[in-house]
C-alpha cells in the first residue's frame, strides 16, 4: 500500500462521502459532482493503494483496507477544521462535526447534557449514531465514529480509552404482569417463562439478569422487541412483560406506582468506557472532558 501521505485527497474525501451518505449518487449530490465522478475517483484510489475499499451494496460498505483509510481522511479532516479553527477561518469551512456513537440508554439519561455546553461553547455539532453499548467500538474500528461511549475496556488500534462509570439496569415489570406471571413461585422459576421485553437481538441483559438467578437459563422466548429507550420503558410499564431499566428511568416509574423492582438492591451494572481516537484535537478534547464530567454525576462509581 502507497504511504498514505501520497494518498490524493480529493480522493479520499470522496471515499469519506461515499461511506457518509451510503450510495454514491447520494456522495455526488453532497461533493456537487456526476456519480461518475464519485466511481472514477474511487476506483483510481483502489488501484493506488491496490486494495479494494468499498463493497459497491446499497449502502456501500468498507472492507478492511476501507476502514483504514477512512481513518485516516476522518483524522486529517478533523486536524484541518482544528487548524481552521486556530487560525480563525472556522467560517470558511462550516462549522465543525463530530461523530460519536453512544447506547441508547445512555443518549436517552445522561448523555445529551454532556454535549450541550461544548456545542454552545465552541460551535460543534454531532452526528450521533446509535448502537448496543457492546457494538458502538466497531463504528471506532470502522473509521465511522472518532469517539464512543461503550462496554468494551479493550482500547481499538490507535484509540485511548477511560472509565466512565458504572449503568445499573433494575428488573422491572407492572403490578398487573406481577399479578398475572410472577406470583407463582419463587423468581428464579417464574421469570425464565415470563412474557419479556428485549431492545433489540443484541440485547443480552435480560438474559444475563435471569441466568443470575436461576444458571443455565435465560429469559421466556414470548420477546416483544422495543428499539427504543423512552419506549421500552412505557412497553414495560403496558405490561408487555418484565425489562431492565436503568436506574434514574426506574426510579420514576417506581415512585410513580407503575413499576415494580423485581429484585431491589440486585441492579445488573454495565461498566461504559469512552474510547476516542489519539489525536491532538481541541474539540475532541473538549467533547471527552464534559462527557467525563457528566458521566461522574450521572453515574456510579465503577
Amino acid at each position: 500500500m502507497s504511504a498514505v501521505t501520497d494518498l490524493p485527497l480529493d480522493q479520499v474525501r470522496t471515499l469519506l462521502a461515499a461511506v457518509d451518505e451510503g450510495t454514491f449518487e447520494a456522495a455526488a449530490a453532497a461533493l456537487h459532482v456526476t456519480p461518475s465522478a464519485v466511481s472514477q475517483r474511487i476506483k483510481a484510489l483502489e488501484q493506488r493503494t491496490g486494495r479494494v475499499l468499498l463493497l459497491r451494496t446499497k449502502p456501500v460498505k468498507l472492507t478492511e483496507s476501507g476502514e483504514i483509510v477512512v481513518r485516516f481522511g476522518r483524522q486529517l479532516a478533523r486536524l484541518e477544521r482544528d487548524a481552521a479553527a486556530e487560525l480563525g477561518l472556522g467560517d470558511a469551512t462550516g462549522p465543525a462535526t463530530v461523530p460519536i456513537a453512544v447506547n441508547a440508554d445512555s443518549l436517552a439519561t445522561w448523555f445529551l447534557p454532556a454535549l450541550a455546553d461544548v456545542a454552545a461553547r465552541l460551535g460543534i455539532c454531532f452526528d450521533l449514531h446509535r448502537d448496543d453499548e457492546a457494538h458502538t467500538a466497531l463504528l471506532l474500528r470502522q473509521g465511522l465514529v472518532m469517539a464512543a461511549v461503550t462496554s468494551s475496556p479493550e482500547p481499538v488500534q490507535g484509540c485511548s480509552v477511560r472509565t466512565l462509570g458504572r449503568m445499573g439496569y433494575h428488573a422491572m415489570a407492572a403490578p398487573g404482569f406481577v399479578t398475572r406471571h410472577l406470583d407463582g413461585g419463587p423468581l428464579r422459576l417464574t421469570l425464565p417463562r415470563a412474557p419479556v421485553v428485549v431492545f433489540d437481538r443484541k440485547d443480552d441483559l435480560q438474559d444475563r439478569f435471569v441466568r443470575q438467578l436461576a444458571p443455565g437459563h435465560a429469559a421466556g422466548r414470548a420477546r416483544s422487541y422495543v428499539p427504543s429507550s423512552e419506549s421500552f420503558a412505557a412497553a414495560v410499564a403496558a405490561g408487555l412483560g418484565w425489562g431492565l431499566i436503568p436506574g434514574a428511568q426506574a426510579a420514576r416509574y417506581r415512585d410513580a406506582g407503575t413499576l415494580i423492582d423485581l429484585a431491589p438492591g440486585h441492579p445488573v451494572d454495565v461498566t461504559l468506557y469512552w474510547q476516542q481516537w489519539r489525536l491532538d484535537s481541541p474539540a475532541l478534547a473538549a467533547v471527552a472532558e464534559a462527557v467525563a464530567v457528566t458521566a461522574a454525576r450521572a453515574l456510579s462509581r465503577a
